[in-house]
């Protein structure tokens, strides 16, 4: 599976699969801030309340995501170091400037990963506010927004929604093709389809965060 360039994209595109349906899931919870700080910090707090089980599906995608970006890296330095060689699968996906800068897009990603991760969950940037809310619970809604109203922060979330549409919109389209399933000119249409999909929903998705915060629909008042 890892000694040969068929197999690693296929390493790639099951990675790829999972990290995919970690952002939907994600999205989906990050969304209720449009509901209210109250629904942002009951979410927040019923992950908490998980305890064990959230390092756990952390180090799973932290080896995941390990996976994806070694492989990646991987397969681009062969891609440039050996001449072109036929596909694995018969059906090619045009190419794009998305799937031209795959490789950008997720090491600008991977620094994104890094950054998020020291300001919300490590919590170590001096933008962030900690404090709880009036039923003593950590209060999240208060630490994202405060720190995006800094319009540097606010734009790099928003710079990054449009990275992450990039390497999405070309990356679903291409882990089928990798499994196989777009064998025929109604799959590979169908699944284009849901790659535009996916990639335009997390566009939209989190792109509405921080553009709300910096146009002040989304305020500290609660």
């Amino acid at each position: 599976m890892f000694s040969n360039t068929v197999g690693r994209k296929i390493v790639m595109a099951v990675t790829g699969l999972f990290m995919t349906l970690f952002i939907v899931g994600h999205l989906a919870g990050n969304s209720s801030i449009f509901i209210g700080a109250d629904a942002l910090n009951s979410y927040a707090k019923h992950l908490h309340d998980l305890g064990p089980l959230v390092w756990v599906v952390r180090l799973v995608m932290l080896g995941i995501l390990t996976l994806h970006v070694f492989f990646g890296i991987n397969i681009a330095i062969e891609n440039a170091a050996a001449s072109p060689q036929k596909y694995a699968v018969a059906k090619k996906l045009k190419a794009t400037f998305a799937s031209e800068t795959m490789i950008w897009t997720g090491l600008l990603i991977l620094v994104f990963l890094l950054i998020h991760l020291a300001q919300y969950t490590l919590r170590v940037t001096p933008d962030i506010v900690q404090g709880t809310d009036a039923q003593g619970r950590f209060d999240v809604y208060t630490m994202v927004v405060s720190s995006m109203k800094h319009a540097l922060i606010g734009l790099f979330y928003l710079g990054t929604v449009v990275v992450v549409f990039l390497h999405t919109s070309h990356g679903v389209q291409s882990l089928f093709q990798t499994l196989g399933l777009t064998q025929t000119d109604c799959a590979l249409s169908s699944f284009q389809g849901v790659g535009r999909f996916l990639s335009t929903l997390f566009l939209v998705g989190y792109g509405l965060i921080p553009i709300a915060i910096l146009a002040d629909f989304l305020t500290l008042t609660k």
